[in-house]
This record gives structure tokens, sequence and C-alpha cells, in this order.
């Protein structure tokens, strides 16, 4: 299904090919920056993505996703955006737009007045719903049945800006936050492609978000991932889905954290993996100990002794 919106204000016509700056950081952009890596149309002339950090227990220093991905484009790693060299380093390759997905900072006015044709964003959730950084999570967790990309026009507020287009996909039932986030990649660079077309023959719409209609969906703690099991076993359920992997729903099993994956509703207790909600129970059926590796439920079973859960 393709979302429309009315047409707006217009741009005017742009016949020659755009110089692009992508900026992002998440594997989310990547086919994105792709399309625009790849394209006979226009020329990427630089990508801007945050700065290499350490990762994992033994604090590796890694490139973000779209580092790793860029290949011979020049990439610019500011610490802050919004600082006076980042802004000239952007200024000098003279963008006439500028792309974002997923990058992690806020753009301050500075850098959306660089390109002449503005500066678009493209956010993981129909807009005026979810704003903010975890749209994806916020979907599933919500029971939403559908989401998609919506590609707008930024301002300084927080996914604020007027709306250019929207492409929709279905929530699948089993869906989880990562095979979402996988489906909403793929679907990113139809939706920047058609906008790109839309700015180039001057016909891009230019419509205001209904503010009253918004949602928002905050930044992601670990702690965000802990299960409630007073709460109705649906919505745990949800929860499980939304946050995997990351943060990944958890409860506690003999003082450890213990990380559920993948569960199932069921009507009765079955094993020690088996919870119970405010209304039914929950069987967890793929987990990961704190300490140990990640496994199925009937490996778990197997390795562990009966003993109580507790939450």
């Amino acid at each position: 299904m393709t979302r429309s919106t009315d047409c707006g204000s217009h741009i005017r016509l742009y016949t020659r090919a755009m110089r692009i700056v992508f900026i992002g950081s998440g594997a989310i952009g990547i086919p994105a920056m792709h399309l625009l890596r790849e394209s006979p149309e226009h020329e990427l002339v630089g990508i801007v993505t945050q700065p290499d950090k350490p990762v994992g227990r033994k604090q590796i220093i890694t490139p973000p996703p779209i580092k790793a991905a860029a290949q011979n484009c020049p990439v610019l790693q500011p610490p802050r955006i919004k600082h006076k060299e980042a802004i000239d380093a952007i200024r000098a390759l003279a963008p006439e737009l500028i792309v974002v997905m997923a990058y992690g900072q806020i753009l301050l006015r500075t850098v959306l007045e660089i390109p002449k044709l503005g500066c678009l964003n493209l956010h993981a959730s129909l807009l005026p719903r979810w704003r903010g950084a975890a749209p994806i999570q916020a979907t599933i967790a919500a029971g939403d049945a559908e989401t998609g990309i919506t590609v707008m026009y930024m301002d300084e507020g927080l996914d604020t800006g007027d709306i250019l287009l929207q492409r929709d996909i279905k929530v699948a039932r089993e869906e989880t936050a990562g095979s979402l986030h996988d489906r909403l990649a793929q679907l990113a660079p139809e939706a920047l492609h058609d906008a790109l077309v839309l700015l180039g023959s001057g016909n891009a719409p230019r419509t205001p978000q209904d503010n009253a209609r918004a949602t928002y969906a905050p930044k992601l703690e670990r702690e965000n991932g802990r299960i409630d099991w007073s709460e109705r076993a649906e919505v745990i359920e949800r929860k499980i889905r939304a946050y995997n992997p990351w943060p990944a729903a958890f409860t506690t099993f003999n003082e450890r954290i213990l990380k559920i994956f993948r569960a199932e509703i069921v009507s009765e207790k079955q094993n020690e993996l088996t919870f119970a909600a405010a209304d039914a129970f929950i069987a967890a059926r793929e987990v990961q100990l704190e300490g140990s590796r990640r496994m199925t439920e009937d490996q778990f079973l197997r390795g562990h002794s009966p003993r109580a859960l507790s939450s």
C-alpha cells in the first residue's frame, strides 16, 4: 500500500544532478545510503556519522555501521555535529540536499540551512505516530497493525517537520524489533527514491503534521526491558518481541539476569520457564542467562536443575 499526502507548497524545479550528503549511523540507514552512492542521477559527496567507539565486553574500538559500509565515499565523524568545525566541514562539501536517517544527534538550524533544497529525514514510523528515538520498539509494544517510512523536511523540532511522503507496511504477528528493523531498512530506499523524483520534478508535497495525533517513543535504556509480571500476558509478549534484540526483555533467575527473546502465551504452567502474568502464563521459548549463551527453552532446561524463577 502507498500512503499519499496532499500537495502543499512546492520547491522550484531542479533539473540537474543533486550533490547530496548523507548523515546517519545505524545499520537501518545502509540501504538508503547505498541508493545514493549508486545513483546515476545524483552525487553522494560525503557521509557524516558518529565517531568510532568501544563495543562489547572487550571494548574493541568499532566504527558505526554506516562508516563500515561507506567504501570510497568521504566520511566525517565529528564528536558533535553542532560544533563549528563540523558545520564548516559539511558546508565545504557544498551539498544541495542532506538526507538523514538514524543519526542520533540533533541538527541545529546552522546545519539545516546549508543545503539549498533542505534536509530530508527518513523516520521509521508513520508520523506523527512515534516521534523519537525508538519508533520500531514502540510500534510492536503498542500492537500497531502497520508502520512504515516517513520522509519529512527537517526542522528544529523532534520529528515535527512537514511530510513529503510515506510508505507503509503491515506489522507481522510474530514481528520482532530486529525483523521489523530489517524490513524498514529495505523500504527506505524506495521511499527515498520516490522523494528524490518528486523533488526533481518540482511536485514534492509538503504536508504539516497533525500535532494533536502525535505520540512519542523516547530513547530506551537497558532497564526498560525489565518485565512486570503483574501486566497482562498480551502486553508482556509484545514487549518481549519489541525488545528483541535490544535492550532485551528480562527477569531474574537465581539472582541472575535472564533475558527472554521469544515467548508464547499459554493457559497453564508447563515448566520452570513458564511465568504467571496477570491473566495467563508466558512460556519463554528462547532465553539467555547472564554469563551464558542464547539458547532455546529445551537447551536451557537440560542444562539447569528446576529452580524457582523470581521476578
